[in-house]
């Protein structure tokens, strides 16, 4: 008996799409160069958005490992050398990714991260890279910012200073420098509501002083689609539950290939369902909804009514001129206003 699924796809249009995604992606150099990331025993580090590189964590301390890396692996192949940057600390292993990625001329203007990788010295060495960095900072005594000629912790500056008042977007913005070893850069520290817990707050800095606060807090919750892609690879795309080798290059494998299968489908997605596929004419219709006026809006569909009262009903100019303005008269004092002005 044959069984065919409900969304079934022909085996021969499946084929080729799949191989014109590799053929067009370089999926096959990108399979042999990835050697870095496991679900089980390591933990993730990745580039998102879409998966740019990634790497398996495993401890530094020699006593957390399960097992040392074979010796009959060449340190100089690119598996050793995955090895050797497992060993690492996290944020060690997250400014190598992001040269690496600055190497292959990946063009972007923010990097955006939780307050996990978040420290003074980060800061410095990413934007030294040619990255800004909008992230969310810990609220810790431990770490400094210099702020008014004085080393001080985020909370104490926000004790200190004066809060914008009512239900404001943010609590507080202050400029201050993230310096480390003789090194400062200008930051900009934003304090805001915490949603969850009204009487608390969460702290972000960007090292891009051009960007108003609004712009930093709308940049940093795009993160959020980190989020979202680890959440459809673990549950539709089976990451850590289809392959149950010990082997790191065979979970480095399998996490590649999971990653290829989501690239797949968001590349799918935007050339068939999403709108933005449309390139400059997406935006270009975007600015002209956004510049238009509410007012403008409310008339043009005036308009419309009036132009289908015509067709359907005989009244001659007259009559339905009365009509309009009758209708007008009716309306709220502000509407009305601008209506005629618009007419």
């Amino acid at each position: 008996m044959t069984i065919v699924a409900q969304n079934h796809v022909p085996r021969e249009l499946l084929s080729t799409k799949i191989l014109s995604f590799f053929h067009e992606f370089h999926i096959g150099e990108l399979l042999k160069a990835c050697n870095a990331y496991k679900a089980r025993g390591f933990r993730v580090i990745s580039i998102i958005f879409l998966p740019l590189s990634h790497c398996l964590l495993s401890s530094t301390e020699k006593s957390n490992r399960y097992r040392q890396a074979s010796a009959a692996v060449d340190p100089r192949s690119n598996g050793g050398k995955q090895r050797k940057l497992a060993q690492s600390k996290s944020p060690d292993v997250a400014f190598e990714l992001l040269k690496e990625a600055k190497a292959a001329g990946i063009q972007a203007r923010h990097v955006l991260f939780d307050s996990w990788f978040c420290s003074p010295s980060m800061l410095i060495r990413i934007k030294g890279i040619g990255y800004d960095v909008i992230a969310m900072t810990r609220k810790t005594e431990s770490i400094h910012f210099r702020y008014e000629g004085r080393m001080q912790s985020a909370p104490a500056i926000y004790r200190k200073s004066k809060k914008r008042p009512g239900c404001a977007k943010y609590l507080l913005s202050v400029e201050a420098e993230a310096v480390k070893d003789g090194d400062a850069i200008p930051v900009r520290l934003v304090f805001v509501r915490n949603r969850n817990k009204h009487d608390d707050y969460l702290i972000l800095v960007s090292t891009d002083m051009e960007l108003s606060e609004e712009e930093i807090i709308q940049t940093y919750g795009k993160r959020w689609n980190i989020e979202v892609f680890f959440k459809t690879c673990k549950s539709y795309m089976k990451l850590g539950k289809e392959s149950h080798s010990l082997s790191y290059d065979a979970m480095t494998a399998h996490v590649a290939i999971v990653f290829s299968r989501y690239m797949m489908m968001a590349l799918e997605h935007r050339r068939n369902i999403d709108n933005r596929s449309l390139g400059d004419l997406f935006y270009t219709y975007c600015e002209e909804l956004q510049d238009m006026q509410y007012i403008d809006a409310l008339a043009l569909l005036l308009k419309e009514l009036v132009i289908g009262i015509q067709k359907e009903i005989l009244f001659d100019d007259k009559e339905l001129n009365k009509l309009l303005n009758d209708f007008i008269e009716q309306l709220p004092t502000m509407w009305s206003r601008c209506l005629k002005q618009c007419a």
